[in-house]
């Protein structure tokens, strides 16, 4: 199947000075002009910086549970896809120049897309706070090694944990500042650290265990992890950043930066520390004898394994440039549900609220029990809602929006009150449909449920529209 991206007219205008420092609110469109300033390379470092990252590396040490082989193949399998869909959802960006949320419009009404909206705000404050917990914990062990307090997993670690965490804070407000154009620097910085961290920790992985090693070990049955479970684990982990994709491809110049940028560096950023990941995880098992998927973050691992304080250091820093991406999609999508916000205060908004998120691994224990079942609510509503986006676009609308009318009470896009009830039915059943599927045996096993219930759902929704008109 195949979709005719055709090249779209350039509008040439004058624009004031002013535009280009703008940051603009989720439904403004972004005009082909001068505020058209992230490029090819912007975009290629931006999501290469979205995934070469602490996250990333702790799913790699999640799927582990899969042995190598298993894990390899999960993320090759996985990930593709959901790059491609977020290609897919980039172009859409660039062509009608709104954020992603605000796309939501023409398919969930003008008011019924404040329900994805408030999924979104809260899926991305959760990443922000999950990235934060993870560089805290490298924070805790640079605390242990300056002034001798406890690290994380150590008795009386809270105190070094919550000055991790207000440190991180810090950072994250240092990295929204500007809105895209501080996330663009420091993307572009942050690129060049995680090839050096990646490359040396791979290198320092493979002189302490071999790769023959790596490749022929396996679990203990009791921490195996099914298949099918690990592909819904990686597929949500990698459509969890499709809401994003929007609030930077409004900003490219030309197609290529709003599809294939983003979807090749995706795929680099998460094969490289997911690889990482993997044989970390792997090869620290090996060395200790014992494989515990609650020490899988790469802070825990990089201790086991030696690196030192400066693969500590660059942890934090690339938790900067994951978070930077969160923030501003959370920010973004706040301006969605009201206009009485503007851009940057909604992004200073929604960075204090992760602040206070973060904490919760401290009070309610296991932070990979907390982790998983975050992830199985990203794939339970996300999935759904992205079928139903790019069917709403690309077969309904045929890749036609009007973006005046998102804002519009009584215009097409009211449909009945403000809500079009195909869509939000759909969705509901979606999530009722991962729901079932995510617990049968078949699934766990196999394909898991997060890819097939995007396609029912899309095509739930494409019938319901169908039968309406």
């Amino acid at each position: 199947m195949s979709y005719n991206l055709s090249r779209e007219k350039t509008i040439t205008t004058t624009e004031p000075e002013t535009d280009l420092a703008k940051e603009y609110g989720a439904t403004e469109k972004v005009p082909h002009s001068q505020a058209r300033n992230m490029s090819f390379m912007d975009m290629l470092a931006t999501w290469i910086g979205a995934n070469a990252n602490n996250g990333t590396w702790y799913m790699g040490g999640v799927v582990a549970g899969c042995a190598f082989g298993g894990a390899i193949a999960v993320t090759l399998i996985a990930n593709p896809i959901a790059y491609l869909i977020m290609a897919m959802v980039g172009y859409m960006g660039y062509k009608a120049g709104t954020s992603t949320m605000a796309l939501t419009r023409p398919s969930f009404g003008v008011r019924g897309s404040s329900l994805p909206t408030l999924v979104n705000l809260t899926s991305f404050i959760g990443w922000t706070a999950v990235n934060t917990f993870i560089a805290a914990i490298s924070i805790s062990f640079l605390l242990k090694d300056s002034v001798g307090w406890a690290a994380f997993g150590e008795k009386g670690s809270a105190k070094s944990m919550i000055v991790g965490i207000l440190i991180m804070s810090i950072l994250h407000l240092a990295s929204i500042s500007l809105g895209h154009r501080s996330v663009k620097l420091i993307e572009r910085i942050g690129m060049i650290l995680v090839g050096i961290l990646g490359i040396w920790e791979t290198i320092v992985v493979l002189q302490n265990v071999s790769f023959s090693q790596i490749i022929h070990w396996h679990p203990s049955a009791s921490l195996s992890l099914p298949f099918g479970t690990a592909m819904d684990t990686m597929a949500a982990f990698s459509l969890a950043w499709i809401p994003a994709i929007a609030e930077f491809t409004r900003y490219t110049k030309n197609k290529s930066s709003a599809t294939v940028a983003p979807m090749i560096g995706a795929n680099v950023g998460l094969f490289w520390f997911a690889f990482v990941g993997i044989i970390a995880t792997i090869a620290a098992a090996i060395t200790t004898g014992t494989y515990d998927p609650n020490n899988s973050d790469p802070s825990t691992i990089a201790s086991k394994l030696g690196l030192g304080w400066l693969a500590l250091v660059v942890i934090v820093l690339t938790s900067t440039t994951a978070n930077a991406i969160n923030l501003m999609a959370a920010g973004i999508s706040l301006t969605n549900l009201t206009k009485k916000i503007k851009a940057m205060p909604a992004l200073w908004t929604v960075t204090v609220f992760a602040v206070l998120l973060t904490f919760v691994p401290l009070l309610f224990g296991s932070f990979l029990d907390s982790f998983i079942a975050f992830l199985d609510y990203i794939g339970m509503v996300l999935g759904p809602l992205i079928g139903i986006m790019i069917t709403d676009f690309f077969f309904i609308k045929k890749r036609d929006y009007d973006v005046p009318a998102f804002e519009e009470v009584n215009g097409k896009y009211w449909f009945t009150g403000g809500f079009h009830w195909p869509a939000i039915v759909s969705w509901a059943f979606g999530v009722a449909a991962f729901l079932l599927l995510h617990t049968m045996e078949f699934f766990k096993a196999s394909i898991g449920a997060t890819y097939p219930v995007l396609i029912l759902s899309g095509l739930v929704y494409w019938i319901l529209v169908k039968i309406r008109k």
